[in-house]
């Protein structure tokens, strides 16, 4: 479980967030939605720690990290998977070598046991024939099943996704999304999805909070969200035609 309380952020005098308040369960996708500028990567990356909050704390299964030590704040980093939006990859490593970096970076395994464990990885994302090539080399869907691969190769106890459909089309976002799920419930991760795509949304939408101007203004589900009679909620998931359609 992830624990957001109070959490406030500001840049100079623009404040960006206000008041944040969320808990996020194991097995479960958690989506953090809003329109662009509204505070979803910056709660995010105050989250893993890439920006500290000026107010607020934030605790990972009963432990404080806002403001724990370096060292406890570490501990707690080896359990964190991070994708990021535009998958993150080293261009100059190999598939192999890019999932195998966080193992070299945090554990002692064997050659062989770092080859089996590259080898899960992969296999897991549907990429068992990929190890040789390099990201140029391969489409943007795969790229993104790279980035998964090397974020659960430690086995995190929490995930994050930065806008993990981002630039692919409505096909391979929805492998994405199935991949994001399947890892979740399999593992029970703590996951948490920082998205504005509604198929998303209503596909994977185990838990959802709406940010509005750096605030929460609507909590819910993707059976609930249709619903909502919040005008902020409502222009946001009636913004395209087809979901008028489909909801008139």
């Amino acid at each position: 479980m992830i624990e957001i309380k109070g959490l406030y952020k500001t840049f100079g005098s623009k404040e960006i967030l206000n008041d944040i308040n969320l808990t996020f369960e194991g097995g479960k996708t958690n989506l953090i939605i809003g329109q662009s500028g509204s505070g979803k990567t910056v709660l995010m990356k105050c989250a893993v720690g890439l920006e500290t909050p000026s107010k607020g704390e934030i605790l990972y299964s009963g432990r404080p990290f806002t403001h724990a030590s370096l060292e406890e704040k570490m501990s707690i980093r080896k359990e964190i998977g991070m994708v990021f939006q535009g998958g993150a990859l080293f261009d100059s490593m190999t598939v192999e070598e890019n999932v195998a970096f966080p193992l070299r970076m945090f554990t002692k395994m064997s050659k062989s046991e770092l080859e089996d464990r590259v080898n899960f990885c992969l296999n897991r994302v549907n990429l068992p024939q990929a190890h040789a090539k390099f990201p140029a080399e391969i489409s943007g869907g795969m790229k993104k099943r790279v980035a998964i691969a090397r974020a659960i190769a430690l086995n995190p106890k929490y995930l994050f996704f930065d806008e993990p459909n981002s630039g692919l089309d409505p096909k391979t976002s929805l492998v994405i999304d199935a991949l994001i799920q399947e890892i979740t419930e399999e593992y029970k991760t703590v996951t948490v999805v920082n998205t504005h795509d509604m198929n998303s949304v209503l596909e994977i939408g185990d838990h959802i909070a709406f940010i509005y101007q750096g605030r929460v203004i609507w909590t819910g589900d993707s059976n609930t969200i249709v619903e909502a009679q919040i005008p902020e909620v409502r222009d946001f998931v009636f913004a395209t035609p087809l979901m008028k359609k489909i909801f008139k």
